[in-house]
């Protein structure tokens, strides 16, 4: 089971989750998946289109939104507006969570919905430090 770590009751992130956590993040009532990461950065990482299949099959939603180093200011909005269009809960992962957890607190500090200290906290809660993203 992979280790989904909530941050707000309408976004979580995770580590590097399976074909098979696709399953259980649809059980868990997530109705999209964000893929923050690319393909190829480790031999044995699911591909993209593994996951989307998978999650496509689970009748979740699938947004491929790949972050290399610092997520960029295009990255993070397309990830804002796949969140706030998203029909339910929405679970982001990369290998870590920290790519994802960034991206969402770069574009919930880009729109001001979420004033930085509160991002802080809830990147704090869910177990990631924001403040170099958020510097």
């Amino acid at each position: 089971m992979s280790d989904f770590r909530k941050v707000t009751e309408e976004f979580s992130v995770a580590p590097q989750i399976t074909v098979e956590d696709i399953a259980a993040a649809a059980a868990a009532g997530f109705s999209l998946i964000i893929n923050n990461r690319p393909d190829g950065e480790d031999l044995d990482q699911p591909t993209n289109a593994q996951m989307q299949a998978a999650a496509l099959a689970a009748g979740l939603d699938y947004v491929f939104a790949p972050v290399v180093g610092r997520p960029s200011r295009e990255t993070a909005e397309v990830v804002r507006a796949a969140i706030e269009e998203a029909d339910g809960p929405v679970l982001a992962y990369c290998r870590s969570g920290t790519r994802s957890i960034n991206t969402w607190a770069l574009g919930q500090a880009l729109s001001g919905q979420t004033p930085r200290d509160d991002l802080l906290s809830l990147g704090h809660g869910a177990g990631y430090d924001l403040t170099a993203i958020l510097s």
